[in-house]
């Protein structure tokens, strides 16, 4: 089998940890299969970085941020394939550069175009241990890029595509995908399997294991990944098509986003294209928008209630007050004591009552819900912050996910 492995801060965070983490690498080598090992930075390597950059400049050039930063990965490779090779396992440590990883020209936040894997193969069929530094690469006129958040994943993702890689193993900190946050719910049971499309839900929903960036092109690529941990034996949880999974559970998950901001506009001119003019320049100024409900307008007038990150929230409040003193609102407000709690599964599509189910949990519990978005496999509703852990048990228990 060719196997690419990819592992994250925390596995590499220290000398000892590198080491635990050659001792992985040689087991799967010893039993016979190919592997290219992706490796992120130690863990807070890259904040240092950051730090040093700060210190000569508030606001320093991305092309020099890229270069800088890309230095951590850089770093973990050479190491690790230095403490292989020293095992008597032949290693080869690469840059993405020299891994084939050509991105476009967008410095810190680059996407992968295509990857030439020409270097790797060469030095797996001299039966070298390939081992890349994630989270970079090389766009079309030379300059080093890095991918920005959960950079390394893209990384082992779009290798073990081109690669046409067995399996491509996530190494973190936690060991698998749960039905729901164990800290918030001690019953959270280990999923064996799930959908790409139920991870990404989960992944753009709130659940932190893996970036939804990397599970995308893992479906594009038809990649079989595993999330699992790098401190233990324990078996991870495989993300693959939804034909290769049997039972499909009716829901498979819940999630819960606690970075959420809900924006009231009342008194909203009522106009063709008002709508298009306050969301056309809230994307202008990258917000992200997810939930948007508007009613039907009255009086010449109507009311919008949206969602954005709370992130996002100061840039959003900008574009809003400008149209408030324009007099296209009469008034806004902003809430960030919210939340979305969400409910993922492939077996809603051919099940009916599940969103009844949710709602009268909801209910019963006293919880009020401000907004509701569905989707075909997704339920989520925007409740008060201050329920967000009682709505997470009440509903893991009534969809029986601790069975």
């Amino acid at each position: 089998m060719l196997i690419v492995q990819k592992f994250g801060g925390t596995s590499v965070g220290d000398l000892d940890r590198i080491q635990n983490v050659a001792n992985r690498v040689s087991i799967t080598k010893k039993a016979g299969n190919d592997i290219v090992v992706v490796v992120s930075a130690m863990s807070g390597e890259t904040n240092k970085l950051v730090s040093y950059a700060e210190h000569f400049s508030k606001a320093p050039a991305r092309a020099e941020m890229d270069m800088l930063l890309s230095s951590g990965e850089r770093v973990t490779a050479s190491l690790l394939a230095i403490a292989l090779s020293e095992m008597g396992f032949p290693a080869v440590s690469m840059t993405g550069r020299k891994a084939g990883i050509v991105t476009d020209n967008i410095h810190t936040k680059a996407r992968i175009e295509v990857v030439d894997p020409t270097a790797m193969k060469k030095a797996i069929s001299e039966g070298k241990i390939v081992i890349v530094a994630g989270f970079q690469g090389v766009s079309h006129d030379g300059n080093v890029t890095t991918l920005g958040r959960g950079g390394s994943d893209l990384s082992a993702v779009a290798i073990a595509g081109a690669l046409k890689a067995d399996l491509c193993e996530i190494y973190t900190d936690v060991s698998g995908i749960f039905t729901t946050d164990p800290r918030i719910e001690p019953k959270a049971k280990k999923l064996d399997k799930i959908s790409y499309d139920e991870m990404l839900e989960l992944a753009s929903l709130g659940a932190k294991v893996l970036q939804n960036r990397s599970v995308e092109l893992a479906k594009k690529l038809n990649v079989n990944l595993v999330t699992r941990t790098s401190f233990s034996d324990e078996e991870g949880t495989l993300i693959t098509k939804e034909e290769n999974i049997m039972e499909k559970p009716l829901v498979s998950g819940i999630a819960l986003d606690k970075n959420q901001a809900r924006i009231s506009l009342v008194g909203v001119k009522d106009r063709p294209g008002i709508a298009s003019d306050i969301f056309t320049k809230l994307s202008n100024n990258n917000v992200n928008i997810d939930m948007i409900i508007q009613n039907v307008g009255y009086d010449g007038k109507a009311n919008i209630d949206f969602t954005v990150p709370v992130s996002d929230l100061a840039d959003a409040k900008r574009v809003v007050e400008a149209f408030v003193e324009e007099v296209e609102i009469n008034e806004a407000s902003y809430d960030e004591n919210i939340c979305k709690v969400s409910i993922v599964g492939v077996g809603m599509k051919s099940h009916t009552g599940v969103a009844a189910k949710a709602f009268s949990i909801m209910a019963k519990e006293n919880i009020n819900i401000n907004m509701i978005s569905t989707s075909e496999i997704k339920i989520s509703m925007v409740i008060d912050e201050k329920y967000a852990e009682l709505a997470v048990r009440s509903l893991h228990a009534a969809y029986e996910l601790d069975k």
